[in-house]
């Protein structure tokens, strides 16, 4: 059941309809019942490995409030996360390991016969698996009570909005908020409604219009070069980001006409001075995650330099493991690694080079440069995550350069989006130029808080913008949103 689906729409009129319709004291019933039927409608076996760890981790964390010895409730959380972690490893992870281990072996001649699992990914695993985690972790350091209502942790674990992509909430924030009581509000419900319609307006309208000229060029690069390969990467920039972002202001909005705050996960991120900066603009839930529970957990930057340097690394390694099970996802996360270890390496140097040249004092100037460093540098990072393999994103890569002079005509004319794909590239680049604008004036405000702030007439020209944008542009069920692999 996609949110860019009629079903969906459906759906979520008759859960609203019933969730303010009802008691207080039922309503996490019928989210809890509305969640699993939202999993069960992709495939019903997996939401029974939602159940069981749920109930682990539920378990886990009373027994470690019962117990007074840290060493015993340290075992008990490692059981927890291992038996969490090991359902990842199985599903997503194993099959992975168990083909590079086998090119590894046959390579020095080795017989290797562990045949591979014959398993789907369930979706959104990765996202409640790291929801179980933060929990655990959380009860065993003392920041979280552990939660004795059984039905109340289930649903912070499946609960529909946030279910397959995020944002990754945390229980002490989600949790609390199940025993108030929340009255229909006409100004939360609206604008949690305007937040899906702008989130449906990225993902249908932007994201699908940019995924045909992306993958025109991505699945078949050794037929591109130059012009081609730079602009389909710029293309995959904003088809990502409207793709992702538009599930989670879907998933908050949708979480705000029943009540629920939940977390940002995006701000602008393509605005970022720096990379440690995109970071914290983007993919805010996932970032904070390893941030709070592996970085400061390895020393964060409280230990020797080197060993600073070798934290960042790691951490951002791990997290383009988390993204997916490809030697793609791990090298676009090496490289963000690097890209941290390099920032942090040469901050005071930079600090003077500016300085000598005179950027400070010029500082409009000196940030729209190092936004464009800091995007370029992005940008060249997504060709890994982009590229159907480590060999496509070499050739992509060494032929960036490739055509541009006196052959950029025949590139143009040679690109597939200049032709049977002039519709999507047309639709594509105006409505990314209005994403821009958008951002531009919107600063550091929410889109439902920086429409509000709107006459009525500019609001209601957008609105209904929008909803026209979305019925003859937008493509209706068909494109999964992309964060849904991992």
């Amino acid at each position: 059941m996609l949110f860019n689906s009629m079903r969906f729409l459906f759906f979520f009129i008759i859960v609203m309809g019933m969730y303010f319709a009802i008691p207080y004291r039922f309503r996490w019933i019928l989210l809890l019942g509305a969640s699993y039927y939202f999993y069960i409608s992709w495939k019903p076996a997996y939401v029974i490995l939602i159940i069981i760890t749920t109930l682990i981790t539920y378990y886990a964390g009373l027994r470690m409030a019962k117990i007074a010895t840290k060493s015993k409730r340290k075992t008990v959380l490692i059981l927890s996360l291992f038996f969490n972690l090991g359902c990842l490893f199985v599903f997503k992870y194993y099959n992975f390991f168990n083909d590079s281990l086998r090119v590894v072996l046959q390579h020095y001649n080795l017989f290797y016969g562990n045949p591979a699992l014959n398993v789907l990914l369930p979706i959104g695993i990765s996202f409640y698996t790291f929801k179980n985690l933060s929990y655990a972790i959380d009860v065993y350091r003392g920041d979280q009570p552990p939660e004795k209502h059984l039905g109340y942790y289930a649903l912070y674990v499946a609960f529909f909005p946030q279910l397959l992509a995020g944002p990754i909430e945390r229980a002490k924030r989600f949790l609390p908020q199940l025993i108030g009581k929340c009255d229909f509000d006409y100004w939360r419900v609206t604008n949690g409604l305007k937040l899906m319609l702008w989130g449906l307006f990225q993902k249908m309208v932007i994201a699908d219009n940019l995924a045909p000229l992306v993958d025109a060029v991505y699945n078949d690069p050794t037929h591109h070069s130059g012009v081609g390969l730079v602009l389909a990467t710029l293309f995959f920039a904003f088809q990502i980001y409207c793709d992702f972002a538009g599930y989670s202001d879907i998933a908050i909005g949708a979480a705000q006409v029943m009540g629920f705050t939940t977390m940002d996960n995006f701000n602008r991120p393509y605005f970022s001075k720096s990379i440690p900066e995109f970071w914290r603009r983007w993919h805010i839930s996932l970032s904070t995650w390893f941030r709070d529970y592996l970085y400061i957990s390895m020393g964060g930057n409280r230990v020797s330099i080197p060993r600073w340097y070798i934290n960042l690394f790691v951490v951002l390694l791990i997290c383009g493991l988390w993204h997916g099970a490809n030697w793609t996802f791990i090298v676009w996360g090496g490289l963000h690694g690097l890209y941290l270890v390099f920032s942090a390496f040469t901050r005071d140097i930079r600090e003077k080079i500016h300085k000598a040249m005179g950027l400070d004092r010029v500082p409009r100037l000196h940030n729209y440069f190092k936004v464009t460093v800091t995007f370029s540098l992005v940008c060249f990072a997504w060709i890994f995550f982009r590229a159907n393999s480590i060999s496509d994103a070499l050739y992509i890569i060494s032929h960036l350069f490739i055509g541009w002079g006196g052959l950029v005509v025949r590139t143009l004319k040679a690109a597939p989006f200049f032709g049977p794909l002039k519709f999507h590239l047309v639709v594509g680049v105006v409505s990314v130029g209005v994403l821009l604008l958008i951002h531009l004036s919107q600063e550091d405000n929410h889109f439902d808080q920086w429409l509000s702030e709107k006459r009525i007439g500019l609001r209601w020209a957008v609105y209904y913008s929008m909803v026209v944008a979305i019925l003859l542009f937008g493509n209706f069920g068909t494109k999964e949103f992309i964060y849904f692999q991992f």
